[in-house]
């Protein structure tokens, strides 16, 4: 079955309904999705999409925001609290006239939730733009809710007005997460064109988002495996298409779509992808310390790792661990470490390679921690019990 979105030459009457459609009720249930999201594919482990949603034919008129805004809501069930959320904005227009991101609960007073959204990736062509920001663990709202006046809604706050625009939400649950890397792109053509951000790596368990748009109202192909479709959307004035992949392995990924410019209908398209990652979470023991004479190095070195929920180190964190006595095995006196008691992590992996203990005694262990990381406490060992 051709995935092609059928849009091209649609009559001005059935544009301008369209159009119609999706300026109603900015805040409700989206009026223009042509399917549904698939959720059959998700990893065994690991991040699975919550809830999404998503409109166009928005003008920015301040309407229900205090001054100009394109926005939506997690309409008809919030995500959950600690998800991820990501946010981005289509509009006609070349100049990013986003000052900030913002989240309200949908009562009367619009309540602030205050969860901080972060610029992803901008990027323009063609005579309109699209920017992808992303909250990670969402916080201080009715999570899973499904009354009307207690909905999470994502805005863009606008420096003015615009022609058309539109957002796409979603929102992601089942682990701590970091943002991890992103690309975008943008091409033209007269033909049938293939469009791609550029290849981003994801962690095993991690989410690549994919999202693409045009100002030319033509059909796309969708990605294929291993992405799901999310939402395509379109009205009068823009084409998008956004796409989700889990992964249960690591991997590199770049969603590819077709889109069907013609001679007849030249266009520019935008392209952008993100990785959400498993993000660092505790540290692990990965070389045990071993028994030894006092005052004589370990051996091998002591290795704590810093590992994700699914038990992966994660080879991008930075900082430093710091390692001391857990239970003090001394015998006679009270043990005292030696050596590099702090050390950076290289890989995801901190390596204490000269400690040292000076009084004999056995059941020592050593406990590490890392700022933003459960500790660890390693196996018990022995000093002067070969």
């Amino acid at each position: 079955m051709d995935k092609r979105k059928a849009v091209a030459g649609l009559p001005a009457i059935l544009a301008a309904a369209l159009l119609m459609a999706a300026c109603s009720d900015a805040l409700g249930p989206e009026r223009n999705t042509p399917g549904a999201p698939l959720f059959a594919v998700a990893a065994s482990s690991g991040l699975v999409l919550d809830q999404w949603n998503g409109t166009l034919g928005q003008s920015g008129v301040p309407e229900p925001c205090p001054g100009p805004c394109l926005i939506k809501g997690f309409n008809p069930t919030n995500p959950q609290l600690g998800d991820a959320v990501i946010a981005t904005f289509f509009w006609v227009g070349q100049t990013n006239i986003i000052d900030s991101v913002t989240d309200h609960i949908t009562n009367v007073d619009h309540t602030p939730v205050g969860n901080k959204y972060s610029l992803v990736r901008y990027v323009t062509g063609g005579g309109v733009s699209m920017a992808t920001y992303v909250a990670t663990n969402v916080q201080n709202f009715p999570g899973g809710s499904t009354d009307p006046n207690q909905i999470l809604a994502v805005r863009a706050n606008l420096r003015q007005a615009v022609t058309d625009g539109g957002v796409v939400i979603s929102a992601y649950r089942g682990l701590p997460v970091t943002v991890g890397p992103s690309s975008s792109a943008q091409g033209s053509g007269t033909s049938l064109t293939p469009a791609a951000p550029g290849a981003i790596s994801v962690r095993a368990g991690g989410v690549a988002y994919g999202v693409t748009m045009s100002g030319t109202l033509v059909g796309v192909d969708q990605p294929g495996a291993p992405f799901v479709p999310l939402t395509g959307m379109s009205d009068g004035f823009m084409n998008t298409d956004a796409e989700y992949a889990p992964l249960a392995s690591a991997g590199t990924v770049n969603p590819q779509w077709s889109w069907g410019f013609s001679s007849d209908r030249p266009g520019t398209w935008l392209a952008t992808a993100v990785a959400l990652n498993p993000a660092a979470t505790h540290l692990v023991f990965t070389v045990q310390p071993s028994n030894t004479l006092p005052l004589t190095t370990i051996r091998p070195a002591v290795q704590v790792a810093a590992t994700d929920d699914l038990g992966n180190t994660v080879t991008t964190f930075t900082g430093s661990a710091t390692i001391a006595i857990g239970r003090n095995g001394g015998l006679l006196l009270p043990g005292t470490l030696s050596g590099t008691k702090t050390v950076t992590f290289v890989n995801g992996v901190a390596t204490f390679a000269d400690l040292s203990i000076d009084q004999v005694g056995s059941g020592y262990t050593l406990r590490a921690t890392a700022s933003g990381l459960t500790g660890a406490e390693s196996a018990s060992f022995s000093i002067g019990a070969l």
